[in-house]
């Protein structure tokens, strides 16, 4: 295996000397005299690495460089290296060890950042330091989508944002928003989907108090970009009493997703300190640019040998700083930024004597990290309480408090058939759909204050399965109701049935209906398309009827229209020319709108129908 990876070390070297002078040597502009440019690495050069293998303290390994490849990313070369130390001739290429500097002749020439794929010995690829460098000297926003990062007094940034910046956005409606397709999103543009045969040494996501099924949600949403959960335990808020006070050259840093009852961190190397600001990974977390993440200072535990990823364990035991910039070569982090996190509080109801009915953490505040890890910790919290092998049914309140705008009331449910409940199930929640439609929208900047979501179990299988639907009368007189007879299964006891008499108003005279039969839940009300993020707000409110209901509906033939965020229906006819302007082209808009009406029953439907009736005209 070393003789193939030498050969293909030196097959790519060998194209790297034959690319047109310009195209090469571009590690950076940064200059200091204690750091060394590409152009002056040969092979064969030795010299050491700093990173931690136990505790808090950095230790050497020594390192020999193979050679460089040229525009290995744009702009940007890769020093291959090859480690000995007793611990990497057993790990190899190690998870957590990104950013580790290398030295040469006593001066910094980067970090360690990539390996080889399937790689059987301890080659790596190194991030020229100026690189990153130049990417610790670019000019930060006062205040990124609306928080301020608090920089050292005195000092003011080059560039203002006021507007929320769209790196990373969901692209998709905003009213539906979608969790796994965001996260499809993200995966299209991160690093790791690269078919180049070095990769960077993906970041090990430490992730503590949470249920496999949780950590399972959070493999399928982040792995794409690079973060790899593993279960590892993890840290709370208060700092350990012996925890280093700042970040050194070589020493553990942790990004802090989640802190508190459930706890995820991902671990990394400082590279390089110099005054208020580090550089650290050698390559981006998520490439997200400017950003505002909490960090933490990391202890190692140990370095897990493992055929398949080595890594690192550890876990933050000193929080402090923000990681401000996630760019090609390195993460920025200021050691006086403050993060914005979200405070959560979880309460489960339901279950005597249960001692794990309430949890608190803390989540990053992040448009796409945020939905992801509150569907995550909820997940895990409802999954670690209801972990019976019994039929489980769940309903959840949750107060959503967004700055400058008040409190809202979301409300979710589910029910688990003989086992427990899925945790993926609140990746489709409303609280989590909210978070992120608020998070990610174009109008302006938007910070969540605080989430507190109260869960109710009860073991029984609360579903009604509808059988089938049938007319009292297939045919009515003008003015009258429909009257629907509907058997209901539930899982145990006798069959229901329950007959639903439905207004049909008079004009409908000479016309066939088709009535619709469907549960509550799945019913939206009627709602404009938001212009305003308070619009945007107001639709999540009671976005549904009842969730315990029986809705019966049918297609509005009325004249409706909407307009800045409003609905108005039964318009008389002309109405909607008369309310054309002739000075604009913004004008209001024809909705298609449905009549919905609601029956309230004791438990779940589960399954659609449909039955047409025909309306008499009236004889005169």
């Amino acid at each position: 295996m070393r003789e193939s990876l030498l050969l293909v070390g030196a097959a790519l070297l060998g194209l790297a000397a034959a690319l047109p002078e310009g195209l090469a040597r571009a590690d950076g502009r940064a200059v200091r005299p204690n750091v060394m440019g590409v152009s002056e690495i040969k092979p064969g050069m030795k010299g050491y690495g700093l990173t931690v293998f136990e505790g808090t303290k950095p230790e050497r390994f020594d390192v020999e460089v193979i050679g460089v490849l040229q525009n290995f990313r744009p702009k940007q070369e890769v020093i291959l290296i090859k480690t000995h130390h007793p611990r990497l001739e057993v790990a190899k290429v190690v998870a957590g060890m990104s950013g580790s500097p290398i030295y040469i002749d006593g001066k910094m020439i980067g970090a360690y950042a990539y390996g080889w794929t399937f790689g059987s010995e301890p080659i790596a690829g190194v991030t020229p330091i100026r690189a990153m460098l130049d990417e610790m000297a670019l000019p930060l926003p006062d205040t990124l989508n609306g928080w301020p990062l608090h920089l050292v007094p005195g000092k003011k940034s080059a560039r203002t944002a006021t507007a929320p910046d769209a790196r990373g956005r969901y692209r998709g409606e905003l009213g539906h928003y979608d969790l796994r397709q965001h996260a499809a999103e993200m995966s299209r543009t991160a690093f790791e989907s690269s078919p180049t045969p070095v990769r960077p040494v993906a970041t090990p996501l430490l992730v503590g108090g949470l249920t496999s099924g949780a950590i399972r949600l959070a493999s399928d949403l982040l792995a794409p970009l690079g973060l790899e959960p593993l279960q590892a335990g993890g840290g709370g808020t208060t700092p350990e009493p012996d925890a280093p006070k700042q970040f050194e050259d070589g020493g553990a840093i942790g990004v802090e997703l989640i802190r508190g009852d459930m706890s995820a961190t991902g671990l990394g190397t400082v590279t390089r300190v110099e005054g208020d600001k580090l550089v650290a990974f050698g390559h981006p977390m998520m490439e997200a640019g400017n950003t505002a993440l909490p960090t933490a200072v990391g202890r190692v535990l140990w370095i897990l040998a493992s055929e398949q990823r080595s890594f690192k364990i550890g876990m933050p035991v000193r929080s402090m700083g923000t990681l401000v910039n996630d760019r090609q070569a390195s993460i920025v982090v200021s050691q006086s930024a403050k993060a914005p996190v979200i405070p959560v509080k979880m309460s489960i109801h339901g279950v005597p004597g249960m001692p794990l009915s309430t949890w608190n953490f803390e989540v990053a505040h992040e448009r796409f990290l945020t939905p992801s890890f509150l569907a995550v910790a909820l997940g895990s919290g409802l999954q670690s309480v209801a972990n019976e092998q019994q039929d489980v049914s769940w309903s959840a309140v949750s107060k959503l408090k967004i700055k400058s705008y008040g409190e809202i009331t979301l409300r979710d449910f589910g029910v688990s058939m003989g086992g427990t409940p899925d945790a993926g199930e609140f990746a489709r929640a409303s609280i989590v759909r909210a978070v992120g439609a608020i998070l990610n929208n174009p109008w302006q900047s938007a910070q969540i204050e605080s989430v507190e979501t109260s869960v109710d179990l009860h073991y029984a299988r609360e579903l009604y399965r509808l059988r089938g639907a049938e007319l009292v009368s297939s045919e009515i007189d003008a003015g009258e109701p429909a009257r629907v007879r509907l058997t209901l299964v539930p899982f145990a006891g006798p069959v229901v049935e329950k007959t639903l008499s439905v207004p049909l108003p008079a004009y409908l005279a000479g016309k066939t209906v088709t009535l619709e039969i469907g549960p509550g839940y799945a019913e939206e009300r009627d709602r404009a398309a938001p212009d305003t993020l308070a619009e945007l707000i107001h639709n999540f409110e009671d976005p549904t009827q009842p969730p315990k209901s029986i809705v019966v509906s049918y297609a509005s033939p009325d004249a409706t229209v909407t307009h800045k965020g409003r609905i108005a229906a039964d318009l008389p006819m002309g109405a909607l020319d008369a309310l054309r302007p002739t000075s604009s082209t913004i004008a209001p808009e024809t909705y298609a709108t449905t009549v919905r009406q609601a029956y309230p029953v004791d438990q779940y439907l589960v399954g659609r129908d449909r039955v047409t009736v025909t309306i008499r005209p009236v004889v005169r």
